[in-house]
């Protein structure tokens, strides 16, 4: 039965693809792929549907399957997505981000002659930010607003701009992030430890040789696009052209990222933590005080509150109902035993540690592509690591680094990943595009992750 369902998956998987390549609306097509592969999983009897709390019958299960998706995800990340959508939405409104790219370009201007330096640049700026707020679509959405116009009007392209963003997201790292802390506990080590002891030695020369690899491969992209004829360059701010705001309101756009460094518990004050949407909060009440100084209008004022919410509300039909779609068609497949099926045909092939290693983290790599999801495709494989690594005699952290890297990685070749779709919902580039650009790259990536891996331990 179990292979049926790994059958059954591989080919509503493949009409999935067939259907969002021919631009089908992504969120119907992953919403009912989802649904039906539940609902299968459900009738085989595979795996019972997932609820909290069975309504008393499958087909209403489904319907509280789907339910409960978009209530955890809209409490969890959703809003926090959401929030970051308004408040961009609210600094174009208020031209702070003209402001801020009119003031940043002038002494950046050097780097016009070379773009593409200043993409690579980005990356690891951006996965400094990424270690003290691990959400890679909040991250992703911060850096659209404050990188992104910077890069574009340096002349950089599009999608080589929205490329260096996903990139700076590309590692799950630190003890703030969740697949840390679920690889930390498999390998019966601290967070910190398993942080510095493992992670960092392995990110840093990966990602010195991915930002190599990222300049090289952009730049030949770049040329073949131009050549292909599409249009490829953002509009540029006329430098000559100052916006008729004051210059402090550069620093709003920032005010965010400022708050989360100031308040991380990684530098500043350390008896304080505050949430990326409180330090979003935070920043847009400073915000309208800065506009009502400006402005002494109060009727005005209140009336940016609709610019506000109308981001929001873009943010949410565009990425989150993407987000929750996607994660019904992920947990779809794990109803469908595709993962358990995947794992337990890898450790049946009687290879060594490192081959079983290898395998495992490409077929994650990849499931994390198919799902959308870096967390979800690890928490699948995760717990059946020390399992593996106890029959093979060595120990689970030897295994599960490279795994638990190349799950985020994966996530950054996903068209429905929220970090690629909630970048491109704002800078107007198609999700399955970004992701074909990244892919090259990222399979790159993952081998020099793995050989540097196995040349450490």
């Amino acid at each position: 039965m179990a292979i049926i369902g790994f059958i059954l998956c591989l080919v509503i998987t493949a009409v999935a693809a067939v259907l969002l390549l021919r631009k089908y609306n992504p969120q119907g097509v992953l919403l009912l792929s989802g649904i039906l592969m539940v609902a299968l999983g459900a009738i085989l009897g595979l795996s019972p549907v997932d609820v909290q709390k069975s309504t008393g019958t499958v087909v209403f299960d489904i319907i509280r399957y789907v339910e409960e998706k978009f209530i955890s995800n809209f409490s969890r990340a959703g809003l926090q997505i959401m929030v970051i959508g308004g408040y961009v939405a609210f600094m174009n409104k208020i031209e702070a981000t003209n402001m801020m790219v009119h003031l940043a370009v002038k002494p950046l201007s050097f780097l016009k002659k070379a773009p593409y330096v200043a993409a690579v640049l980005a990356i690891p700026i951006g996965q400094l930010l990424f270690i003290t707020t691990p959400s890679a679509a909040g991250v992703g959405l911060l850096l659209v607003a404050t990188l992104y116009p910077i890069l574009v009007n340096l002349g950089v392209s599009k999608i080589t701009a929205l490329s260096a963003i996903a990139f700076a997201t590309l590692f799950d790292q630190g003890p703030g992030s969740a697949n840390t802390l679920a690889a930390s506990g498999l390998a019966d080590l601290t967070t910190v430890q398993y942080f510095v002891e493992y992670q960092v030695p392995r990110v840093i020369p990966t990602t010195v040789l991915l930002m190599v690899v990222f300049y090289f491969y952009n730049r030949w992209a770049d040329k073949r696009d131009v050549k292909a004829g599409k249009d490829i360059y953002g509009p540029r701010m006329d430098e000559a052209q100052k916006p008729d705001v004051p210059g402090y309101f550069a620093l709003l756009p920032v005010l965010p990222i400022l708050f989360l460094l100031l308040f991380s518990g990684y530098v500043g004050i350390r008896d304080v933590n505050i949430s990326t949407t409180v330090a979003m909060i935070c920043s847009l009440l400073i915000s309208l005080v800065c506009v009502f100084v400006r402005k002494r209008n109060f009727r005005d004022l209140l009336s940016l509150f609709k610019d506000f919410f109308q981001g929001m509300g873009k943010v949410f039909a565009g990425v989150v109902s993407l987000i929750v779609c996607a994660e019904v068609f992920s947990g779809g497949l794990i109803s469908l035993g595709f993962i358990d099926t995947l794992v337990s045909g890898t450790s049946k092939l009687g290879a060594g540690a490192i081959a079983i290693t290898v395998i495992i983290s490409i077929i994650i790599f990849m499931a994390a592509m198919l799902m959308g999801s870096g967390n979800a495709a690890f928490f699948s494989f995760g717990p059946l690591i020390p399992g593996i690594a106890s029959k093979l005699g060595i120990s689970s952290v030897k295994m599960i680094v490279p795994m638990q890297l190349s799950a985020s990685m994966g996530r950054a070749a996903s068209p429905i990943a929220g970090v690629i779709v909630a970048i491109c919902e704002v800078a107007g580039v198609s999700p399955v595009d970004l992701a074909k650009r990244n892919t090259a790259p990222l399979v790159v990536g993952v081998i020099v992750l793995i050989t540097i891996h196995f040349i450490l331990i």
